[in-house]
Parts: C-alpha cells; structure tokens; sequence
C-alpha cells in the first residue's frame, strides 16, 4: 500500500515564490502541488494553514564525530537534533578517528549512517600530504566531494604540501571544499599572545590570533591555485569582510567554478560576545568583527556567498571548560540553526525566499544532489512545516545534542518547526520522531 499524505493550505516557500497550496506525497516523492487537492482513500492529511512550507535545509558542513570521537556525539543523536532543527540533508567532514581518508574507512562511515542516521547523508573524502592515488577513486555520482584542511587541522589532514596540492587540483574534477586559514601566522600570533599571557590567553584575543590575514592570505592563494588549474573550488565558513570580494556575483551559480559558504555563528554573533560566550563561541575560523558580521550579510545577499550551513561541531561541556590554548574550536548548531536564520526574516535582514535559496535550492545546485531541495513533483519530498508565530527558548531541557550544550541557551526564538519528512516520510511530529526509518544516502547528477 502507497504511503500517501496531503499536506493543505501550506504557504509554501520555493524558487523566490511564496504561495499558498497543497502538496500530495506518495511514497518518497511528491505527486502533486496543487490548489484544492483531492486526498486519495487512507491519506494522512495535515492542515498546514497559516504555517510556511519548505524544501528541507541541505547542511554542507557538518562535524558528527564518528567513528572515534563518539563520547561528543554520534551520528544518530546528532541527525537527530538536525532533523528537529529542519535540516533533512547533511555533508559531514573527514576529520574522525580514524580520518576518512581510503575509500574503504569512507564506505565504513556511510554503513554507519545506514543503520543510525535520521536525515540523508553524504560524508566528503579526505585529503592529505600523501593519498592522491586513493583520492581519485572517489565515485562523483556517490559521495559528495574532497575536503582540503589548508589550516586548522591535525595529524596529516594538514595539506600543506604545495605541490601535493597543485596536483589535487589539477588532477580531480570533484568539488575541492577547503578550510583557509594560514597555519604560519596563526603560529606567530599565538606565540606573540602566549609569551604575553602564559596558558591564559583570554578568549576575547581568539579572532586576532586567527585573524583576518591569517584567513585572507589562505583563501586568497587557494582561489588563485583554482583558476590556475581550473579546479572546481567550494570555500567553507567564510568569516571576514576581505574574503567576500573575492568571489564573483555576475554569473548565475551553476556557472560558477569558485563558490563560498557563510555559517550561522559568522552571521549572528561578534567579537563583543566572546565576554559572555567565551569558548562557547569559539569556532575556527573566530567569530570576528560587527563589520565582518555585517559584510558577511552583504555579500550572502548579493550572490558573492552562494549557501548558508552550520559547521556543527560538538565538543564535551568538560572540554570547553577547559583554558583558551586547550579549549577545542568548534560548537552545536544543528538543531536551531533554521529558527535562528527566521529571526532575520522577522527582523528584515533576509526575506523568506533568499533564505531558501540559501539553505537549500544553493546547496542541492552546488553538489548537483539528485532531486532535491526544492519543492517540485517528482522531487523527493524533503519537507519542513514551520508555525512562525510559536516560540520557543532554547534551554538545557529540550536540547537534542549529545553534548548537552548549545550556544543559543537562554535565547528565545519566535518559530517552532513542527514536522519534518524525509523521503516522504513523517519522521518529526511536534515533539515526537519516528525512530523506525532511517534517511538515505544521497546520490549526485554528475
């Protein structure tokens, strides 16, 4: 028997459109987007009225710590909370233990997500100083791309072989998606604050330790090796003002061989948080300045920046307790990552739309994923429901995440997601998830 829900009088968001109208799903996909749809016997129907519907967010960069870092979070308990937070499709990086870095550890994480993983799911192979030749056997229709570590990065993740890397570039037609930040002057800068303060740099001197140049001069050099070897270029978490004018707005995105993303911490939180926040909001790249913040805006507006993700990466309580030097980089976004975005529909900064646009339409554009994120039939049906006028404050209580900690604590957002589908099935509902059916392994037009 078809598993078939009508979901009526939903204002559905998709392709800069909003409009009110019904969605028929059967099975994984949807059937029909209509006025007045006519349910077929034994649907499941969901009144929608008043609630905004949306193509699922694609997350492009996401840290789920397994295999090997399992005690902060694991594949499950973290698409978990992903699909709580509206996410219905997530990338997730190499840098596990052990680092995906051979085709057979890759293959290991996706039977992994097989079993566990609430969302769909690819995972990016990982490059180093010496796996070229395992490199160049990854399928471009099966896994969604190569993760570079330009900074940032331990053990021998840290591509910093010039001519290793020229030869990446050169050799594979895949998305290149790098982290840009110069390890040599984050190394001085570090010194120069240690010889200062000891152990206890405060946090606040975390964005001038990884400062603009750090990331500029990165970024800068591997945009420059792209189009010297017409390499296809995905910059992650941009967080600087600088970065943005190194990327172009005057073509369309699927003619774009360099493209960048922006974070939800970049586009929300500023240097003057770290008093507060502290390690909570320590990301590599730093959170940096209120004019970084807002250059960051501009250029997610007009194109320059082509998608929005998370780069969830939980880390223990105990951990982040610990001083600047061994406080890990990285935090929890997953689960309100979409409700943080629609305060700033609220507030005007995005309208609903470009917010879409940037969540999903870009990222499914981007990696070429096969029939989906947007709202169209034959499409799989990867859907959110949002009431925009249901609050919520996010507290210890009703965190999702193995970690037990988010830095939006005590923060009160004014959208609730109340359902989720994954390939046509309701595995959200207000609260409750179905924990029967798992999500898939995406799959590429390329």
């Amino acid at each position: 028997m078809k598993n078939s829900v009508l979901i009526t009088n939903a204002k559905i968001v998709n392709e800069n459109k909003t409009f009110i109208a019904d969605v028929l799903i059967e099975d994984s996909f949807i059937k029909q987007i209509s006025s007045n749809i006519t349910a077929p016997q034994n649907t499941t129907i969901i009144d929608a009225a008043g609630n905004y519907l949306i193509p699922g967010f694609i997350d492009d960069q996401v840290h789920f710590r397994e295999p090997g870092l399992t005690h902060k979070a694991n594949i499950a308990t973290e698409s978990k909370a992903a699909v709580a937070g509206g996410i219905t499709t997530f990338i997730e990086m190499p840098n596990t233990v052990p680092q995906a870095t051979t085709q057979d550890l890759l293959e290991d994480k996706f039977a992994i997500a097989a079993n566990d993983s609430y969302a769909n799911y690819s995972f990016m192979f990982g490059g180093t100083n010496d796996n070229l030749e395992e490199l160049l056997k990854t399928d471009p229709k099966k896994v969604a791309g190569i993760k570079l570590f330009l900074g940032s990065s331990t053990g021998n993740m840290l591509v910093d072989n010039q001519e290793v890397l020229e030869k990446i570039f050169s050799s594979t037609k895949m998305i290149i998606s790098v982290h840009c930040e110069d390890e040599a002057t984050i190394r001085k800068n570090t010194a120069a604050f240690k010889e200062k303060y000891g152990e206890d740099i405060p946090m606040k001197y975390h964005p001038i330790i990884r400062s603009e140049e750090a990331c500029y001069i990165s970024s800068s050099k591997a945009i420059e090796l792209a189009k010297k070897t017409g390499a296809r270029l995905h910059v992650f978490h941009l967080s600087t003002e600088k970065e943005t004018h190194l990327f172009r707005n005057d073509i369309p995105l699927e003619e774009k061989q360099i493209t960048s993303e922006v974070c939800i911490h970049h586009l929300w939180f500023n240097d003057k948080d770290y008093d507060k926040k502290g390690a909570f909001i320590k990301w590599n790249p730093a959170v940096k300045t209120e004019a970084d913040r807002l250059g960051l805006w501009k250029a997610l507006l007009d194109d320059r920046i082509d998608v929005l993700a998370t780069d969830h990466a939980p880390h223990t309580l105990e951990e982040k307790n610990n001083k600047y030097l061994k406080a890990p980089s990285g935090g929890p976004l997953v689960q309100h990552a979409v409700i943080a975005l629609l305060e700033k529909v609220k507030e005007g900064v995005i309208s609903i739309e470009k917010l879409v646009e940037k969540m999903s339409h870009n990222p499914a554009k981007l990696f070429q994923i096969e029939k989906r994120g947007f709202i169209k039939e034959g499409y799989y049906a990867d859907l959110v429901i949002i009431d925009a006028n249901q609050s919520q404050t996010v507290s210890k209580e009703n965190l999702l995440y193995k970690c037990g900690w988010s830095p939006f604590e005590g923060t009160t957002f004014s959208s609730t997601i109340t359902h989720t589908f994954i390939n046509g099935n309701l595995i959200y509902n207000q609260g409750v998830f179905n924990d029967e059916i798992k999500g898939q392994r995406i799959t590429f037009n390329r």
